[in-house]
């Protein structure tokens, strides 16, 4: 009875985070398709790349992890292929922040040549190339890294379908000695070195370019906060993710985990998709002045329109009124 309760509450939270990273990362992708300024920058364009692998944690992943927890029956296939979704996406999220990091890190150390180096063509070909390697990398169960021991079983007892769990199709080798230590692990510390690398040019440049009002100084105080603002996403990320595939590991390497831990794992990497909207919207200034300007164009002004129409009718009668009033 209580497990069928945590199972409710599992799902109930999964439901939620689900309609949060809809709506958030569909703003998201709303406000810089809409401003032609952030739409033509790389670097809002590697974080529409971002919101819309979040978008699809909402649509797809939550579902999918909802079904995949022993609630249908499909073939070994099947369940491979719907598996193989759920890890495609983190996967786009990290080669997006990678993306990201680079981007940044190129803005500081070649500011001059930028604009040059850094084209439009080039940022959406490096958008295709994180989604191409991402479902890449996810689809390798399909090419025969897979729980094959659970097919023979089912060809043994001539089943065509099997009980869909992650894990009766996914090997945990997989999970862990290929997607945490060379997907994940590498990345990250790439990034944060990344990071660390552009904060302290930004550091010397501050330092040396003269009076706080020059040009200069503005141009690196923007770039500083807006690095600052992308750096909180990237260690959100991880805080996320990485208590997950920790507890896959201490799995995996032989100490027992409880399936409660594991379901607290999976809503805290889901719910990260749920939160990046809002930090786009208190720390990105450019994201934040385009949701102000859809709600008040898409909100505000029509129920003020509506309520200036309604205003105008009772203050003018119209003409059968008036006649009446005549009369």
């Amino acid at each position: 009875m209580a497990h069928h309760g945590i199972e409710v509450l599992y799902t109930v939270l999964e439901v939620l985070i689900a309609v949060a990273c809809c709506l958030g990362n569909l703003l998201v992708i709303w406000a810089v398709w809409t401003c032609g300024a952030m739409r033509r920058q790389p670097t809002f364009c590697f974080i529409v790349s971002l919101a819309i692998a979040d978008f699809l944690v909402g649509v797809v992943t939550v579902p999918v992890a909802v079904l995949v927890d022993g609630r249908v029956r499909t073939s070994f296939y099947g369940c491979m292929a719907l598996c193989s979704v759920v890890i495609i996406l983190p996967l786009a999220s990290v080669h997006s922040l990678l993306a990201i990091a680079l981007d940044r890190f190129l803005r500081v150390y070649i500011p001059l040549r930028y604009k040059r180096t850094v084209t439009q063509m080039r940022t959406w070909t490096t958008v295709c190339v994180c989604w191409f390697s991402a479902v890449i990398l996810g689809f390798v169960p399909l090419f025969g890294w897979n729980r094959y021991e659970t097919l023979a079983e089912m060809k043994a007892s001539n089943s065509t379908t099997i009980t869909c769990t992650f894990l009766a199709v996914i090997p945990m080798t997989y999970l862990v000695n290929f997607i945490f230590f060379i997907c994940l692990l590498p990345p990250l510390v790439l990034m944060m070195v990344l990071y660390l690398c552009i904060f302290m040019r930004i550091h010397k440049q501050l330092r040396g370019s003269g009076a706080s009002g020059s040009e200069s100084h503005t141009y690196y105080q923007k770039e500083q906060k807006l690095a600052q603002s992308l750096l909180l996403v990237l260690v959100l990320f991880a805080v996320c993710w990485l208590p997950l595939h920790f507890m896959n590991a201490i799995s995996f390497y032989g100490a027992t985990v409880p399936h409660q831990a594991f379901y607290v794992g999976i809503l805290l990497s889901h719910a990260n998709s749920a939160v990046n909207p809002v930090i786009y919207a208190l720390k990105i200034q450019k994201i934040k002045s385009a949701f102000w300007t859809i709600w008040t164009k898409y909100f505000i002004c029509k129920d003020d329109q509506e309520t200036t129409k309604s205003s105008q009718t009772t203050a003018n009668p119209t003409t059968n009124e008036q006649d009446l009033i005549v009369k």
